[in-house]
């Protein structure tokens, strides 16, 4: 049976209640203005380089923060899958260049699109990515669907059968559909920085940077590990294994044994007969 809520994803649950709880922090306290980055003024007039660093703490508008929470829900399965001390390690290792490189992309983009381009929006949309990233390429699709939108029909290539003509979608469309609203919610700062996360997220899966990138553990304390349950556990699952060994060796042994003692048998009873 599978889980309900964020059982055994205790990382996500604390990513989805802080991400509403500073949300709504900065709604009721009008500090909005100080996490959303403006090239112009914030960072080549005004120098404010600490918005590099805080920008990813909260979103700004309740429609980013909606499909964002929504999409982390999805995303737990990545959590569940891997373990929480793995997942946390992933997230801490892909923070630097999820937080540093799309402010410095649309730094570079600005002047190229003529000005256009100057705005990135606050809240973690890199990290939600990079997490997407790693659902695509580690969970299978269970099963597809097709929604029909005419009522002509075209032939299978598999099959003489026909089809209708229409829409194909997947078990895993609907976090796609989330994510996609969330890239286009502040278009284009928005979509540069989901751009971003993916790649990212794809980079650390393929292992493209420094070793230690992807290697990177945290202490097992940091995601409420204890170190005593931890041996307990595995000195446990030693002696389970060597008892279930032993007997096994035990029983081979004695079964070895009756093989011979019968073939034993067997070869005196024929010369019985003969004489």
């Amino acid at each position: 049976m599978l889980a309900s809520g964020f059982t055994s994803a205790g990382v996500s649950q604390s990513l989805f209640f802080g991400i509403i709880a500073s949300s709504i922090v900065v709604s009721i306290t009008d500090t909005k203005y100080l996490f959303y980055i403006q090239v112009v003024p914030h960072l080549w007039r005004y120098k404010q380089l600490w918005r590099l660093l805080t920008w990813q703490l909260c979103y700004t508008n309740s429609t980013e923060l909606l499909f964002a929470a929504m999409s982390i829900y999805h995303l737990r399965i990545i959590e569940r899958l891997w373990g929480s001390r793995k997942f946390a390690s992933f997230l801490i290792s892909i923070l630097p260049p999820t937080l540093l490189l799309p402010p410095i992309l649309i730094t570079i983009v600005r002047p190229l699109s003529l000005n256009a381009i100057n705005h990135l929006p606050a809240g973690p949309t890199p990290l939600i990515f990079a997490i997407l990233a790693q659902y695509h390429a580690a969970i299978p699709t269970v099963y597809k669907y097709r929604i029909a939108t005419s009522d002509t029909s075209q032939t299978s290539s598999s099959s003489n059968a026909r089809q209708p003509l229409g829409l194909v979608f997947s078990d895993k469309s609907l976090i796609y559909l989330l994510a996609g609203q969330l890239a286009l919610s502040s278009f284009p700062g928005s979509a540069l920085a989901a751009g971003v996360g993916w790649l990212v997220g794809v980079a650390w899966r393929g292992e493209w940077g420094p070793a230690v990138w992807s290697r990177l553990r945290v202490p097992g304390w940091v995601v409420g590990e204890k170190k005593a349950e931890m041996g307990a556990g595995f000195e446990g699952l030693r002696r389970r294994l060597e008892g279930e060994g032993s007997g096994s060796g035990i029983d081979g042994r004695r079964e070895g044994e009756a093989r011979r003692r019968t073939l034993g048998r067997g070869i005196l009873d024929q010369f019985r007969g003969a004489f």
